[in-house]
């Protein structure tokens, strides 16, 4: 059998934090299990929940180098979820984006290449996709970083994830839309016609996960998954809470597209469909041209991008089905009823 892992989770206390170590807790695979993050209302919670002496609270931002240098020190694998998500916050405030998402990713990656970690995961989004927000741009420069081909001859394996909107996650638009639904006041949606990529806290784990067994660096993994109208999530959600209310439509956010990208036409020729999952491999040309990638196994080359409003769309009875069938989502309705 082979020897128990020490696992770090930057980010441990976010959305996705909790829900790997939760769901990794009692995995023998790993024989501790670090949370590192910046809040330490958040993993006290997160201590008193969980009750287990495997996880170990770690306060630290990864712009640190000496911190997060010193905490990789006998780690293993790392899932490198830390970063700035909001994308009007980083409309108004980029340099603070470029801090944590660009340059505390690269913090992340010499501290594993430097400490002989032995996988690096690092989430993305749908928003590093032909990216025009100062959120996605940073996030984007975090996947080059992260896929850079000269990395690939480290002990470390580097690979990423990318995925659309969690649902119920931090700044998610359903505990808006429930909150004024259920008070009665204006609904306010930025463009009824928007779509987004939806996916559960487990079928982002279920992306991670598969990275972990089968990436290799420079590879970029991709889940497959449907989109929703943001009309027909309201729609569907009005008619759980069984309130009627009206709409205000205020337009798009700073930063906002009307629809997401996960695979870019560009990315496609590169592109191994798994069946769950895109596999985006990496150029193995060098700088000066040389080498080539195999396209026998790749989608064509007249493949198109794999976005929001070219993939199924939910109508309002698959998107209710969805969303009670979503623990997150069920938390938070019960949460406000209460």
């Amino acid at each position: 059998m082979p020897k128990s892992e020490t696992l770090l989770v930057t980010g441990g206390t976010g959305s996705f934090g909790r829900t790997i170590i939760k769901n990794l807790i009692n995995n023998k695979k790993y024989k501790k299990i670090i949370a590192l993050s910046r809040d330490e209302k958040k993993q006290d919670d997160m201590r008193h929940s969980f009750q287990s002496e495997k996880i170990h609270f770690k306060i630290g931002d990864v712009r640190d180098f000496t911190l997060m240098n010193s905490v990789m020190r006998g780690v293993d694998v790392v899932f490198h979820a830390a970063a700035l998500k909001q994308v009007p916050s980083g409309e108004f405030n980029p340099y603070e984006a470029v801090k944590t998402n660009i340059l505390g990713t690269q913090n992340v990656i010499e501290s594993c290449i430097g400490n002989d970690v032995r996988k690096l995961i690092v989430l993305s989004t749908d928003k590093a996709v032909m990216p025009v927000n100062a959120m996605g741009i940073s996030k984007a420069m975090a996947e080059k970083l992260a896929l850079c081909p000269g990395l690939q001859s480290h002990n470390t394996t580097i690979c990423c994830t990318r995925y659309g909107n969690v649902l119920a996650s931090r700044g998610s638009v359903i505990p808006l839309f429930i909150e004024q639904i259920l008070n009665k006041k204006e609904v306010t949606i930025t463009n009824g016609a928007m779509t987004r990529f939806v996916m559960s806290l487990q079928d982002s784990v279920m992306l991670v996960e598969h990275a972990i067994e089968h990436g290799n660096s420079g590879d970029l993994f991709v889940k497959k998954t449907c989109a929703v109208e943001i009309f027909t999530l309201f729609s569907a959600l009005k008619e759980i809470l069984g309130v009627n209310c009206s709409v205000k439509v205020i337009g798009s956010r700073h930063g906002e597209k009307l629809h997401e990208t996960l695979v870019s036409e560009e990315e496609m020729s590169r592109t191994i469909d798994v069946g769950d999952f895109f596999k985006i491999v990496s150029n193995k040309k060098s700088i000066t041209y040389s080498g080539y990638v195999s396209s026998d196994t790749l989608l064509p080359q007249s493949a198109q991008s794999y976005s929001s409003d070219s993939v199924s769309r939910l109508n309002e009875k698959e998107t209710i089905k969805l969303l009670l069938n979503n623990s997150e989502v069920v938390a938070c309705l019960e949460s406000f009823n209460h």
